[in-house]
């Protein structure tokens, strides 16, 4: 049957402001959006079925905002060509970016166009609080259709509704938490990847975790029950992108360890790589106490992960327990730190800044220890935030607690409400230190004498700390919103702040751009010098230090990790407790 119309379904991720009021765009983005690659897989699936009927095709567009510029004007000319037949999905929607999709979604919904949201923001609301909290009703004022929930099987309704002219105001789902084997599979095509630092893309193997993290949102919006995709369908979305000339994955599962199909995945990725000759390179999230696992990181190495990121969060027992972190046990800290470098792949791992008990001078401390006793490579410093949909977000909007009224700055990077022991500019300021703290010069070549030890690729790694080293400093934004050469253009920035004169907007933007360039290629520098030096060296190989060090029964009770850290002393006897119970070895 012919075609008598085109639907145009234009999916935007957007991106958010940074504190001058610009958007943050890069010419390359270091972070791949899993969202916006699950959404075009299950549209392009709703096309190939046809769901707007025989004679209708369904034209997709895919934009993600951290690495391409919203042309609001072209997007309103094309829907214009097609008598308005289409919507505009804002995908992904974080709490931080939803002050920007509604100024996205506004010149749309004026020109009449059909938008709908979906994503954690608008999840998580309505999930926690009571429907109306945190800007809901921004959507109900413009007409924007909310979609709360994951859309496999439910966007062929939301489709069907706008080619009718008849979106509902709401689509909750929020109880209805589809599965995942079989369902259409992330991709993107190879135009978009393109956008993004090194031809990556992503994926999530399964949603939902079991844990009880009071600042996490993942176990509010994608349930406490794990669902997973099959190796079956992790084979058909490597072998999408394998076709496109693709092989480089970030597995956005919160926790991959907890993912009950881990070793069936491994398995075939395994098959993949030694079989069929497909060159995968996987980045992964895990826990603490994956190593614990038999064969899991053994298979991940042979998997093809090269780098793992770990919910390290803190150092300190009594902070991760007023978090509901239980599950993580700073005994099993080096342990499993080791069993990575024992495989030669990359530790990144999470740091949370502004638990109840920190302080300046103690967070200053905790640097220095996990400088000097845990064999970690990359940390990425957060603020402890109460991101709406989260239980401690909760907590503070159900007792009336004062937060920052702006959601643009719930990005964990900011300070969003009151601390017990620092003021907001001593809190902001430690933030900021402790990337300097961590990211001295020594240290960075500690890190590489480490990485050429334990067989880390030395000039992976000599990337991933330029960026972590640098982008604070040079952008003040957060490393995983960063990317390569930064764009603005000045007729972006935030509504209600003043437009800049061009002559002096663009001519600061061209002298900025060449000094942080000069910089950060001066640091590159700099390390690929340090890097050469310590690889040609002989005796590197055979390097180590206290925290290389294999732990011990007798050793590694005297680390400052047990003896200086709140509640270190009582973990450790805790495990001693234990291991006398079970009749085991208080290994620590």
């Amino acid at each position: 049957m012919a075609v008598d119309r085109r639907f145009q379904l234009i999916l935007i991720k957007p991106s958010h402001y940074d504190d001058d009021g610009y958007v943050i765009r890069w010419w390359r983005a270091m972070i791949p959006s899993n969202s916006l690659a699950a959404l075009y897989g299950i549209a392009a699936d709703c096309a190939e079925r046809q769901v707007l009927g025989a004679n209708v095709a369904i034209d997709i567009t895919v934009i993600d905002e951290t690495n391409t510029r919203i042309d609001i004007p072209s997007l309103l000319a094309k829907l214009r060509r097609h008598d308005g037949f289409g919507m505009i999905g804002l995908v992904g929607v974080q709490s931080n970016q939803y002050p920007r999709a509604l100024d996205i979604a506004r010149p749309f919904r004026d020109a009449g166009v059909p938008v709908a949201m979906g994503g954690f923001h608008v999840s998580g609301c309505l999930a926690m609080l009571d429907g109306r909290a945190v800007e809901l009703d921004a959507c109900r004022d413009m007409g924007i259709a909310m979609f709360a929930g994951e859309a496999e099987g439910r966007l062929d309704q939301v489709l069907r509704d706008a080619a009718a002219g008849e979106l509902k105001p709401l689509y909750d789902f929020m109880n209805d938490l589809p599965g995942l084997a079989g369902a259409p599979v992330p991709f993107l095509p190879k135009q978009n990847v393109a956008q993004t630092l090194g031809l990556s893309t992503s994926f999530d193997a399964g949603r939902g975790c079991p844990y009880q993290c009071s600042f996490c949102t993942i176990i509010n919006v994608q349930g406490r029950k794990s669902r997973f995709r099959s190796a079956d369908d992790v084979e058909r979305l490597v072998r999408l992108n394998w076709a496109q000339g693709i092989h480089k994955f970030f597995i956005t599962d919160d926790n991959f360890a907890r993912n009950k199909e881990w070793e069936a995945i491994f398995d075939r990725l395994i098959q993949l790589r030694e079989r069929d000759g497909i060159r995968l390179g996987l980045m992964i999230q895990v826990d603490t106490l994956c190593h614990k696992i038999e064969n899991f990181v053994e298979k991940a190495k042979r998997a093809g992960v090269t780098r793992v990121f770990i919910g390290l969060e803190n150092v300190n027992p009594d902070n991760l327990a007023a978090a509901k972190k239980n599950q993580n046990k700073i005994t099993e800290y080096r342990k499993m730190l080791l069993a990575w470098k024992a495989q030669g792949i990359m530790t990144l791992a999470g740091y949370i800044l502004g638990f109840p008990a920190d302080t300046p001078e103690s967070i200053r401390r905790d640097i220095a220890i996990i400088q000097e006793e845990l064999p970690l490579d990359v940390i990425e410093f957060f603020c402890l935030t109460p991101l709406p949909g989260s239980e401690d977000h909760q907590t503070l909007w159900k007792n009336g607690v004062p937060m920052d009224p702006d959601l643009n700055n719930y990005d964990v990077e900011h300070v969003c409400t009151a601390h017990p022991r620092m003021s907001r500019s001593e809190w902001e300021a430690i933030y900021h230190e402790a990337w300097a703290l961590y990211y001295t010069p020594e240290h960075m070549k500690t890190l590489l004498r480490r990485a050429v030890a334990t067989s880390v690729p030395i000039h992976s790694l000599v990337k991933v700390l330029v960026s972590f080293a640098t982008t604070v400093q040079l952008e003040n934004v957060h490393p995983l919103q960063s990317g390569l050469l930064r764009l603005k253009r000045q007729s972006e920035r935030r509504p209600g702040m003043p437009r800049e004169n061009p002559l002096l907007f663009w001519s600061r933007f061209a002298w900025d751009t060449v000094r942080k360039q000069a910089y950060i290629a001066g640091s590159v520098l700099r390390l690929i010098a340090s890097a050469y030096m310590i690889s040609r060296n002989p005796a590197s190989k055979a390097y180590m230090d206290r925290a290389l060090t294999p732990v011990s029964d007798e050793g590694d009770e005297s680390l400052d990790l047990f003896n200086k850290t709140m509640g270190g002393q009582a973990a450790v006897s805790h495990i001693k407790k234990v291991a006398r119970l079970t009749h085991g070895q208080a290994a620590i």
